[in-house]
C-alpha cells in the first residue's frame, strides 16, 4: 500500500506532466540533514542569552573546528552571530566555523544552513518576533509563502548583513 501526502502525490503529478511533455525541470536538491550536537536545558543563545532548547523548532547551530558547538534560539540571531563571529565568541572567527544548522520549519529536523532557504516577513514569529523561517525546498519555500504570507525568500549567501537587525524592527527590507 502506498501511502503518499498530498504535497508528494502533487510534487509527483508535476514531474510526471513535466517529463510527459519534455519540459525541462528545475534541478535544485534539498537542504541536506545536518548531524550536529543538540543543546543541553542550560545551552543559553550568546546573542540574546535565552535558553535555547526551550525552541527546538527554531534551533540553530554552529561547530567550530575545535567542535566547541553555539546555539541559537532562531536563525535570526544565528545570522548575526555568524556575520560577527568576534563580537559575540572572543578569540574565534568564522573561517574556523566547520559546521552550520537551522531547523527546516516543515521536518523541524536539522539542515545545512547554506542550503537552506529563508522566508521573512510572514505570519509565522519565532521566540523574538520575526524571524528568517528555514526551509529546505523549493517546494516547501513556495508553499510557506503562499500559506504564510512571506515578503521575501532568501538564500543563505543572500542575507545582508543588516538584515537581522531589521527584523528586530520589523522590515524586511
Amino acid at each position: 500500500m502506498c501511502n503518499l501526502s498530498r504535497r508528494n502525490a502533487l510534487g509527483l503529478l508535476a514531474g510526471v506532466s513535466t517529463l510527459a511533455f519534455g519540459l525541462p525541470q528545475t534541478a535544485r536538491a534539498d537542504a541536506a540533514p545536518v548531524d550536529l550536537p543538540k543543546p543541553g536545558p542550560r545551552d543559553t543563545c550568546p546573542v540574546c542569552g535565552m535558553f535555547v532548547a526551550r525552541y527546538p523548532e527554531w534551533i540553530a547551530t554552529v561547530v567550530f573546528a575545535d567542535g566547541m558547538a553555539f546555539h541559537f534560539d532562531g536563525p535570526k540571531d544565528f545570522f548575526k552571530f555568524v556575520q560577527d563571529v568576534p563580537r559575540y565568541a572572543a578569540g574565534r572567527s568564522a573561517d574556523q566555523i566547520t559546521a552550520m544548522g537551522v531547523t527546516d520549519y516543515y521536518a523541524v529536523r536539522q539542515i545545512a544552513a547554506a542550503e537552506a532557504q529563508f522566508a521573512i516577513g510572514s505570519d509565522v514569529l519565532g521566540p523574538m518576533g520575526h524571524e528568517f523561517v528555514p526551509l529546505s525546498s523549493d517546494a516547501d519555500a513556495a508553499d510557506f509563502m503562499k500559506d504564510h504570507a512571506g515578503k521575501r525568500l532568501l538564500r543563505f549567501a543572500e542575507v545582508p548583513a543588516d538584515l537581522p537587525a531589521k527584523l528586530d524592527e520589523g522590515l524586511f527590507e
